[in-house]
């Protein structure tokens, strides 16, 4: 596969290291999977099909991650009580989530940006991988226990504008 212009792959082994104009990702490819970099291409070889299929799509989404950053938008919802929330490095604080005193806390997954204005919240980065896994530790955090589902509906939903 190609490597777009102004990005550069750095393979020691099964460590490849992706560098671009919006960031940088390093992975760990399975064992028994063999990557080379020759000039602007990349080579993926393994003795299944399947785990070059797997390692290949990885090595795409770290290519269009430092090239073009992945991200996604959320939006804040509640019929009770007004959430807020703010992110401090790597902590992010869920407050007033169903008029709870006590703030709800998630972490950032590596290098993923979380910006938050108002009810909108932006969740952005070079790994695609990270942006999900923050995202999924949001969604956790807003989890409902012990109330009933059909009325209490409050939380963090993807919007698409």
């Amino acid at each position: 596969m190609e490597i777009p212009e102004g990005v550069t792959v750095q393979a020691d082994g099964l460590n490849v290291t992706v560098k671009g104009p919006k960031g940088e990702v390093q992975k760990t490819f399975p064992k028994r999977t063999e990557i080379k970099v020759d000039g602007n291409k990349v080579e993926i070889q393994s003795p299944k099909q399947a785990m070059k299929g797997t390692a290949e799509a990885v090595m795409k989404n770290m290519l269009k991650g430092v090239s073009e950053g992945y991200e996604r938008k959320l939006k804040l919802l509640y019929a009770h009580f007004p959430i807020t929330i703010e992110v401090k490095g790597t902590e992010i604080a869920v407050k007033n989530f169903l008029g709870e005193k006590q703030p709800r806390k998630t972490s950032v997954v590596g290098s993923t940006k979380v910006t938050a204005k108002g009810q909108n919240v932006e969740v952005s980065g070079p790994d695609k991988e990270a942006v999900g896994q923050t995202i999924a530790n949001l969604k956790a955090a807003m989890k409902i226990k012990g109330k009933d589902g059909r009325i209490f509906q409050d939380g963090i939903f993807e919007v698409e504008e």
